[in-house]
């Protein structure tokens, strides 16, 4: 029975590696970062994702560079309310290609839509795409995706009477106090917005 291969995660340490050096590694420096017990191991990897368009060589073919799904990040397929939250489900996702400046953690970051108007006082609006990094050590005055009484949304996260709750930035709403449980899925780290 043949061995299922480990390409995504692989991938995931060449991103990573390539976020704090700005550079793909040597295949020999790969094969000890993989820990693969040879350099063709190393070989073959970089071939697979160079056919997926992970990677690919320079013109001069004397190493290799990011290719046009390398930096691709999951999009996922549903939206987050930023007004009244919404039962939680289990969703999909898509590829998207971000810039490199906003994402500092690959591994950790994700983009999802926001929907409603409960932060357009804070400049986020229906259809914006939040750039978020998982994160569950958020502090009061951070920008949140969180999963409150099993529902997610997006809000400022402030401390009142010594506990957290949700602040939306639009007077029409009110200070959201979990009944039960509130759980900070990510930080908010930047916004994107077609105009």
């Amino acid at each position: 029975m043949r061995t299922p291969n480990r390409d995504d995660e692989h991938l995931q340490s060449l991103r990573d590696y390539y976020a704090s050096n700005r550079r793909i590694p040597s295949l020999q420096r790969i094969a000890a970062l993989l820990g693969f017990s040879s350099r063709s191991a190393a070989v073959k990897l970089m071939g697979r994702l160079a056919d997926e368009g992970f990677i690919e060589r320079t013109v001069d073919d004397d190493a290799w560079i990011p290719g046009s799904r390398f930096f691709a990040r999951p999009m996922i397929d549903a939206s987050v309310p930023a007004g009244v939250p919404v039962t939680a489900i289990d969703v999909g996702s898509q590829p998207l290609v971000f810039d490199e400046y906003l994402v500092k953690k690959p591994n950790e970051t994700f983009v999802i839509p926001i929907k409603g108007d409960s932060m357009i006082e804070a400049g986020i609006f229906d259809g914006d795409l939040a750039v978020v990094e998982r994160s569950s050590k958020a502090k009061a005055g951070d920008f949140v995706i969180a999963n409150v009484d099993n529902e997610f949304t997006l809000k400022e996260l402030v401390r009142e009477k010594g506990q957290y709750a949700l602040k939306p930035h639009n007077q029409k709403y009110p200070l959201i106090h979990p009944q039960g449980s509130l759980q900070v899925i990510g930080i908010l780290v930047g916004l994107v917005r077609r105009y």
